[in-house]
C-alpha cells in the first residue's frame, strides 16, 4: 500500500489463534505491566539504552492516530522480548512472540475513552476510522490486531488498578461493593441510625445477550475475565434448586431444545431451577401470575439461540452498581435473585430494603429458601418499585409499594430501569462477542458508570432535598383543609390502617358464586332458545279455530301469479324444516346442560325467574359484569402507561413523548370503548355507580382508584377514607411524611459524603507524599487516580455547599468521624502496614493540616477551592 503498511494474512482459525495468544501472553504480563508503568513515568522523554545494554534495533509497522506514522524503530535491551521493548516504547503489538504490527498506547487509550462514553462504538468502526486517516482501504487484519492489542491493554490497566488500590489500602475482598457509595457505607459515630442500613434495587435485563456458538464449532476464546462486578456462575448455581416445589407439582419440565430441535442432555430443563416467584402459592398473589404471563413468550424464543440471555444486576439507591449476574440460557430465574441476596447478607449485612419488580412474591421465595433464617434475622424486607408497583393489585400496593413503607423518603426505587436504559447501548457490541470480551466490555462500562454516579451523589441529594422542601411547603395548606373537615393527623393514621386492613382481608370471588352464575346463565340460554323455537313454530299460517274471535288476524301468503316454481318452494320449505330441527336440537342440548349442572349442584327443583336465589344470582351477575369491565379498563390504562414508559426508555425525545401523551386521548379507541363498557355496567348496578369520563382515566393517579371501585358493597361508601377528597388528603399527608423522611436521609448522607471526601483527601495527601519520596513507579498511576477522584469530590462538595445554602437546610454542616476510626491522638499505622490495611479516617482537627479554614461556615468553600486548585 502507498501508506507503507505490509498486510499479513493469518490463516489460523480464530480459536487456535486465541488459545495461542492466551498461552504466550500470560508469562509476559508482569514485564508488560512494569514496562507500561515505566512508559507512563518517562513518557516520550525516555532515555535510549546505552550501547552495552542494547541488544538490537528493529523496525515494525505501526498504527498511530496521532502521528500517522507507518513504522517505528525500537531498541531491544538484553534479555528483553520484542513485546516488552515495544511496550517500553509506547506500543502494544498484535502477537507476543512474532509481532508484525503494533498499535500505539495513545491510540488504544483514545479507543478506550471513546468506548467509555459511547458504549456501542465497535472495534470495526475504530479500525475504519484509522484506515480513513491513513488513506487506505479497510482491512480486517487490522481489526483483529486492534482487538487483540486492546484486550492486552485492558488487562494491563486492570492489573495496574489493582496495584493502585493495594497501595491505597483498598484491595480487601468486596471493598468496592462495600465502600463504593460513601452515602450508604460511611457510617458516622454520632449520626441518627437510619430506618434501613441500605436501600438497594435489583432487576433483570435481557439486552446484553450473547449468541451461543454452533454445536459443530469449538469455543475459541476460553479465557476468563476477572471482575469484582460479576458474580461467578458457581456461586449462582448453588442456589439453582433452592425452591422448586411449584414447578414439580404443577407443570412438567420441558427440556431446552438445541439447534437441531432435540433436547440437550447437559442443559437444564426450563423451569427446573425455578422462576423468581418460586415458593409462592399460585393463589396468594396475582402479581406473580401476571409477571410470568408477560415473560413466557420471550423465554421460549430466546433460550435456544443465546448462551447468556442478559444480566441480573443490583445497585444502591444512588445508582452505584453492587454486583452483576449472567442469566444463562433462561429467563429471570429465582437463583439469580437469591445469589444477589446471599451476597448482600454475607457481605454488607444489616437491615436492608430491597426494591424489585416482584418483590412482594420474591420475599416469600427468599424466606422459603436456605437464606430464609438469615434474611428474617436481619429484619430486611422487599418492596415493589414505585412505577411498576401500579401494575400490582392494590392489596399488594398497600403493603409493598414505596408509598406505604416508612423510612424510604421519596425514593422511587426505579434505579435499575435508569441503569438499563444506559447499558442498552452496549448490546450491539456484546451480541457476537466472546464470553471474555463481553465481560470485559460490561466491566469497563459499569466502572465508568459508577465513576459518573459517584460524581453526582451530592447532585442527586441536592435535587431530592429541594423536592422534599417543596412538598413540605404544602403542609400548612393541608392542615387548614383537614381542620375544615374536622380530621386530625391521628385520624389519617387510622384511615391508613383501616385501608390496609380492608384490602388485605378483601376476598376474591367465591367459587360457589361461579357455579351459581353458570347455572343461571345455562337456564337463561335454555329459556331463550326454547322461546325462540316456540315463536318460530307458531310463525307459520294457521287456520282460525272454530269460534275464534273475529279480531284474530290470520296471515296468509300473498298469491303468486304466473308460473309456479316447485323446486324453489321445496327448497324454502326444506330450509325452514332444517332451521326448526336445529332449534329443537339446541333446546335439547341446552336442557341437557342444565340437567347436568343441576345434578352436580344437587338442585332438586329447577330455579324460576321469580325465585329468591335466581334474583340474587342475576344481581350478582350484573355486579360481576361491572367488575370485568373495570378490570378490562384498568388493564388497558396500565398497558398504555407502560408503553409510554418503554418509549421513554428507548430515549424518545421529550417533544415526541409529550405529543404521544397528548395524542393518547385521540388515538386510544380501545380505552374509549372500555370506558363506554364500564359506564354501561356501572349504570346497571343497584344502586348505580357514577360514570367516568376520559379526563379521569387519563390521569395517572386514577390507577389507584380501581381497587376502590371494585367493591360494589354499600359498606365501602360509608367509610370516610373512601371519599375522594379524604383520599387525596391521605396521599398528600403521606407524601409530606416521606418528604420529612427524605430530609433526614439526605442530611445523614450528605454528612457521610462530606466526611468521606475529607478523609479521602487526607489519604491522598499522605500516600502521594510517601510515593513521591520513595520514587515509586506507581506514582503517576496513583496521581492520575487521585486527580479524577478529586475532580469528582470537588463537584460533590459544590453541591454539598449548595445544599447547605438552601433556606430550609436542617443538617450538620461539619464532617463527622467514621464508625471505628482511630482518634487523631493515637499513633497512626506504620508505612509497612499502610498498603495492607484499610486507611483509618483521621480526626476532623487534621483538616487544619490541609490549610483549610476550621470555621464551620467557611470549611466547605475552602475545600472546594482547595480541591479545585489541586485538580488544576
Amino acid at each position: 500500500h502507498s501508506s507503507g503498511h505490509r498486510v499479513y494474512q493469518d490463516k489460523r482459525s480464530w480459536g487456535h489463534r486465541m488459545r495461542n495468544l492466551d498461552k504466550n501472553w500470560e508469562p509476559l504480563l508482569p514485564k508488560l505491566i512494569e514496562a507500561y508503568l515505566k512508559f507512563r513515568e518517562d513518557g516520550d522523554a525516555a532515555a535510549p539504552p546505552d550501547a552495552d545494554e542494547m541488544e538490537a534495533e528493529e523496525t515494525i509497522s505501526i498504527l498511530d492516530l496521532y502521528t500517522l506514522d507507518t513504522a517505528t524503530t525500537f531498541a531491544i535491551r538484553k534479555g528483553q522480548r520484542k513485546a516488552e521493548a515495544l511496550m517500553a516504547a509506547g506500543y502494544i503489538c498484535n502477537a507476543p512472540l512474532f509481532p508484525s504490527l503494533a498499535i500505539s498506547v495513545k491510540t488504544l487509550e483514545l479507543f478506550r475513552t471513546i468506548r467509555l462514553f459511547k458504549a456501542s462504538f465497535s472495534t470495526e468502526a475504530f479500525t475504519k476510522l484509522l484506515c480513513h486517516h491513513y488513506f487506505i482501504p479497510y482491512r480486517r487484519q487490522y481489526r483483529n490486531a486492534i482487538a487483540d492489542a486492546f484486550d492486552i491493554y485492558l488487562l494491563i490497566l486492570q492489573n495496574v488498578e489493582k496495584l493502585v488500590m493495594k497501595e491505597l489500602g483498598r484491595d480487601s475482598a468486596d471493598w468496592r461493593a462495600i465502600n463504593g457509595c460513601p452515602a450508604c457505607a460511611c457510617e458516622l459515630d454520632d449520626e441518627e441510625p437510619p430506618t434501613h442500613t441500605r436501600i438497594v434495587c435489583m432487576d433483570g435485563n435481557n439486552s446484553l445477550k450473547r449468541l451461543a456458538p454452533s454445536e459443530r464449532r469449538q469455543a475459541g476464546d476460553t479465557r476468563t475475565f476477572d471482575s469484582d462486578y460479576i458474580l461467578p456462575r458457581d456461586w449462582v448455581n448453588q442456589f439453582a434448586n433452592e425452591v422448586k416445589g411449584r414447578q414439580v407439582l404443577n407443570k412438567p419440565a420441558v427440556p431446552i431444545a438445541d439447534s437441531d430441535g432435540e433436547a440437550s442432555d447437559d442443559e437444564t430443563p426450563a423451569g427446573a431451577e425455578g422462576d423468581p416467584t418460586d415458593g409462592v402459592s399460585s393463589g396468594t398473589t396475582p402479581c406473580a401470575t401476571n409477571w410470568k404471563a408477560a415473560s413466557a413468550d420471550d423465554t421460549k424464543r430466546m433460550w435456544g439461540m443465546f448462551d447468556e440471555t442478559g444480566i441480573f444486576a443490583c445497585a444502591c439507591r444512588h445508582g452505584i452498581i453492587l454486583w452483576i449476574v449472567d442469566m444463562v440460557r433462561s429467563g429471570e430465574l429465582a437463583k439469580y435473585g437469591l445469589a444477589v441476596i446471599a451476597k448482600l447478607l454475607r457481605t454488607i449485612r444489616g437491615k436492608m430494603l430491597v426494591g424489585y419488580d416482584i418483590g412482594c412474591a420474591f420475599e416469600e421465595t427468599v424466606k422459603n429458601s436456605s437464606l430464609g433464617p438469615e434474611f428474617i434475622a436481619s429484619a430486611s424486607r422487599f418492596c415493589v418499585n414505585a412505577f411498576h408497583g401500579y401494575s400490582h393489585s392494590y392489596t399488594c400496593q398497600v403493603q409493598h409499594h414505596p408509598n406505604a413503607i416508612p423510612g424510604i423518603g421519596i425514593e422511587d426505587l426505579e434505579t435499575m430501569e435508569r441503569i438499563f436504559s444506559g447499558s442498552n447501548e452496549l448490546a450491539p457490541v456484546t451480541r457476537y462477542a466472546s464470553p471474555y470480551r463481553r465481560h470485559a466490555l460490561i466491566d469497563m462500562y459499569f466502572r465508568q458508570w459508577d465513576h459518573e454516579k459517584y460524581s453526582n451523589i451530592a447532585s442527586m441529594l441536592y435535587g431530592n432535598y429541594r423536592q422534599a422542601l417543596e412538598i413540605i411547603e404544602k403542609e400548612p395548606v393541608l392542615n387548614a383543609s383537614l381542620a375544615e373537615l374536622q380530621i386530625s393527623t391521628a385520624d389519617l393514621k387510622r384511615f391508613y390502617a383501616e385501608e390496609q386492613q380492608y384490602f388485605v382481608t378483601l376476598r376474591d370471588e367465591d367459587p360457589a358464586n361461579i357455579h351459581a352464575i353458570a347455572y343461571v346463565e345455562a337456564l337463561q340460554r335454555f329459556q331463550k332458545a326454547h322461546e325462540v323455537g316456540r315463536r318460530f313454530a307458531k310463525s307459520g299460517p294457521r287456520a282460525p279455530a272454530p269460534g275464534a274471535a273475529r279480531e284474530v288476524e290470520v296471515q296468509f301468503l300473498a298469491p303468486v301469479t304466473g308460473p309456479t316454481h316447485y323446486e324453489t318452494d321445496r327448497s324454502a320449505t326444506a330450509r325452514l324444516e332444517t332451521r326448526l330441527r336445529q332449534l329443537r336440537d339446541r333446546v335439547d342440548r341446552l336442557e341437557s346442560d342444565v340437567c347436568a349442572i343441576e345434578a352436580n349442584l344437587a338442585i332438586e327443583r329447577r330455579w324460576q325467574p321469580d325465585d329468591f336465589l335466581y334474583k340474587e344470582t342475576v344481581k350478582y351477575m350484573v355486579s360481576r359484569r361491572y367488575q370485568r369491565a373495570l378490570g378490562k379498563l384498568q388493564r388497558l390504562v396500565i398497558q398504555r402507561l407502560f408503553e409510554l414508559h418503554k418509549l421513554n426508555i428507548a430515549k424518545t425525545g421529550y417533544k415526541v413523548r409529550t405529543y404521544l401523551a397528548k395524542s393518547l386521548q385521540r388515538r386510544c379507541k380501545a380505552i374509549r370503548n372500555a370506558v363506554a363498557e364500564y359506564n354501561a355496567a356501572a349504570v346497571a348496578l343497584d344502586p348505580p355507580r357514577p360514570e367516568i369520563d376520559w379526563s379521569e382515566v387519563s390521569h395517572y393517579s386514577f390507577v389507584e382508584e380501581f381497587a376502590l371501585l371494585q367493591d360494589t358493597r354499600n359498606d365501602i361508601r360509608e367509610k370516610q377514607w373512601s371519599h375522594p377528597q379524604v383520599r387525596e388528603y391521605m396521599r398528600l399527608r403521606r407524601r409530606i411524611e416521606h418528604a420529612h423522611e427524605e430530609i433526614l436521609n439526605a442530611n445523614r448522607e450528605l454528612r457521610r459524603l462530606h466526611t468521606w471526601i475529607r478523609d479521602e483527601e487526607l489519604l491522598f495527601q499522605r500516600e502521594l507524599r510517601r510515593l513521591r519520596e520513595e520514587k515509586n513507579i506507581l506514582y503517576p498511576a496513583i496521581l492520575d487516580y487521585c486527580r479524577r477522584r478529586r475532580a469528582a469530590n470537588a463537584r460533590n462538595m459544590a453541591y454539598i455547599q449548595a445544599t447547605h445554602d438552601l433556606p430550609g437546610f436542617s443538617g450538620n454542616r461539619t464532617p463527622g468521624r467514621r464508625v471505628g476510626a482511630m482518634p487523631a491522638s493515637e499513633t497512626a499505622p506504620s508505612t509497612e502496614n499502610a498498603s495492607h490495611e484499610e486507611p483509618v479516617p483521621p480526626d476532623a482537627s487534621d483538616v487544619a493540616d490541609l490549610a483549610l479554614d476550621e470555621d464551620a461556615d467557611g470549611e466547605v468553600t475552602s475545600i472546594i477551592h482547595y480541591l479545585a486548585d489541586l485538580t488544576t
